[in-house]
């Protein structure tokens, strides 16, 4: 069978292959603590699970519309609205099936084969094997430490070419649980639409972030009266914030013009979002749940304290500490191993399974480790317990 070279030139997803070597060692017997994947160990609101029950009593669950049940789309705008600071049209609200399908669609909307796409480095690297698939030339652009992982305006300023269609951002940013001042990120959007392009800012992790010093949630881009607004699309979803990982539903938000574009995409891709979820998630707004998952998010931020600490006290380093997403980035080049050995040798000697940098591009990439920390305090604990026996050995 000839395979494409579209689907032979994807990498591995590193995080993934290191749950199945975890599993394997399970299946074994052994006890694995899993830290390499960025899944909520509290599930959906008890709101969401009760209207899940109550949804599968029998009535025919038929497809809602390619761009999701209206009242679900009006919920997600209402949140937009009270809860990141942002004024969003219903209409411009497209549910998906997982925030993955939103990024699928977009690039399927805006990409054309040889458009040049900007990216920083270290990042999700599903984002930029989606804009590869619709024929883009993704250009990583590397970061550090000292700017907290993330693109500056100059950044992309001086990577723009004349090729150059647009730029994918993520903040809070996964592997490195860091944001973006909310005035650069205006600012590289307005530069963006300057020249003719699109941005698509990744805010998935946005509901998790740190308050600010207000005590208000972070404002999305969408609440920026600024021009590079108008050019800008959203992608967020159900699975961070509400715990819902395997529900697969996400949301994008798009201008206007893409809304007809995206409703056409959905209808050829998917047909429609999963019925059930959608009316489960439903129930993700009341002020119950609503309660619940900010009381998940200081529970995130009280387990982070614990592994940064942790990790310091044996001598692991995080240069960035993270204020969003569920996960450090830790510099493991003190120990002598590559992220990989580091990984690898984790997993096998120490049973804490990692995520290699390798992931997430090159910048960093033999130098950093991504750990989840959206596993329980107990198991945090442990794994702690067991890298610091394992980094001893080195010493």
């Amino acid at each position: 069978m000839r395979i494409s070279r579209r689907a032979d030139a994807i990498a591995p997803f590193y995080a993934m292959e290191f749950a199945r070597n975890a599993a394997e060692l399970e299946a074994q017997g052994q006890s694995v603590v899993k830290l390499n994947i960025g899944e909520p160990d509290f599930g959906a609101p008890p709101a969401v699970l009760a209207a899940a029950r109550e949804v599968i009593d029998g009535r025919p669950l038929a497809y809602t519309g390619a761009l999701g049940l209206p009242e679900l789309r009006t919920a997600i705008a209402d949140f937009y609205n009270h809860h990141f600071g942002a004024d969003v049209d219903p209409s411009r609200v497209a549910v998906t099936s997982g925030a993955s399908a939103a990024l699928l669609m977009a690039c399927a909307a805006l990409v054309d084969p040889g458009d040049g796409v900007l990216i920083g480095d270290p990042s999700y690297p599903c984002n930029r094997q989606f804009a590869h698939a619709f024929g883009a030339r993704v250009t990583l652009l590397p970061t550090t430490a000292e700017q907290r992982f993330q693109l500056t305006t100059a950044d992309v300023d001086a990577a723009w070419t004349d090729t150059t269609r647009g730029v994918i951002v993520a903040t809070p940013s996964n592997p490195t649980g860091t944001s973006m001042p909310h005035d650069e990120l205006v600012a590289m959007c307005d530069l963006v639409a300057a020249r003719g392009g699109w941005t698509i800012v990744d805010e998935i992790y946005l509901g998790l972030s740190d308050p600010g010093p207000d005590g208000r949630p972070p404002r999305s881009i969408l609440a920026a009266d600024a021009p590079g607004v108008s050019e800008t699309v959203v992608i967020n979803s159900f699975s961070k914030y509400f715990g819902m990982t395997g529900w697969r539903l996400g949301w994008c938000i798009v201008p206007d013009e893409l809304v007809g574009v995206l409703e056409r995409l959905a209808q050829n891709f998917y047909v429609c979002p999963p019925t059930p979820s959608q009316y489960a998630a439903l129930a993700c707004f009341t002020p119950d749940s609503l309660a619940v998952a900010e009381q998940n998010r200081r529970e995130f931020a009280r387990r982070r304290l614990l592994v940064v600490d942790g990790l310091a006290a044996i001598g692991l380093d995080v240069p960035v500490v993270p204020d969003g997403a569920f996960y450090v980035y830790i510099d493991v080049s003190s120990t002598g191993l590559t992220s990989s050995e580091f990984c690898d040798r984790a997993l096998a000697e120490a049973h804490v399974a990692l995520t290699p940098g390798k992931d997430f591009g090159f910048a960093g990439a033999d130098r950093y480790v991504r750990l989840s920390y959206a596993a329980s305090t107990e198991d945090l604990s442990l794994a702690i317990e067991r890298l610091g026996a394992f980094v001893g050995t080195r010493a």
